[in-house]
């Protein structure tokens, strides 16, 4: 229930980001509950009363220390639980990059974004386009975004992408997404990076791949639209490089 209050989810992989939030939420819910419970039990059954003494406890044996040992013990289980089981999603995410359909160079500055797109040929340098505030890429395919940062540090977030990465001044940080639907989406920086950071805003543009050409024969005409051949075999002509 709590999760419906999500964004939606349009990143191939946000459907094991959220499953991780799902048992994280359950067993938070489940401790608070039984915590909130035990402290409202306690305070009904020894609240002051008339002839009963209070008395000092010293919690030094051990049937005493069990009511903060047992919770501990309990706590560093699930703790561990968490770990184990979101394991394998760190690995999707951040180790396990598929080969990527378009390179973007994604600087960060105070307060903005800029998005360098490689020539036709799929390598930067010769006939980059640098676009500001807007990312354009196509629904279905693989991106790769190489994050960097010009002065302080930023944090690159798309909610609907489940995705957020600091962007460190003097390192690039790949990271990549594939996303679902078309759409413009929010982008947001995360980390707070000056008087500024509320208006660091830019905007996730997903089109249908086509609709990805046809921007790429405006931005390159004298390509002829063929910036390299798509190794999906699907016709598109989208650069390809490897992750």
């Amino acid at each position: 229930m709590i999760l419906s209050w999500l964004p939606e989810d349009i990143s191939t992989f946000g459907p094991s980001i959220d499953s991780i939030l799902r048992l994280i939420i359950y067993i938070v819910g489940v401790a608070f509950l039984l915590a909130e419970g035990t402290l409202l039990a306690f305070v009904i059954l020894y609240r002051r009363r008339e002839g009963r003494r209070a008395s000092f406890v010293r919690g030094d044996s051990l049937r005493q220390l069990a009511w903060v040992l047992v919770p501990v013990i309990i706590v560093i289980f699930l703790d561990v639980a968490i770990d184990v089981r979101a394991k394998p999603i760190w690995d999707l995410v951040k180790e396990k990059r598929p080969p990527a359909a378009l390179t973007v160079k994604l600087q960060s500055l105070q307060f903005g974004w800029e998005f360098t797109y490689p020539g036709p040929d799929g390598k930067f340098g010769k006939q980059d386009l640098v676009q500001t505030t807007t990312l354009t890429v196509p629904a279905g395919r693989v991106v790769l975004l190489l994050l960097g940062s010009k002065d302080v540090i930023h944090s690159f977030y798309v909610p609907q992408l489940r995705l957020r990465q600091d962007a460190v001044p003097g390192r690039e940080i790949p990271v990549w997404f594939e996303a679902t639907q078309p759409g413009k989406y929010d982008i947001a920086c995360s980390q707070l990076c000056g008087v500024s950071h509320f208006a660091m805003k830019g905007i996730l543009r997903v089109v249908t791949p086509e609709e990805f050409q046809q921007w790429v024969n405006q931005h390159w005409p004298k390509s002829g639209g063929e910036p390299g051949k798509s190794a999906s075999g699907t016709g598109s002509s989208l650069s390809r490089t490897e992750g």
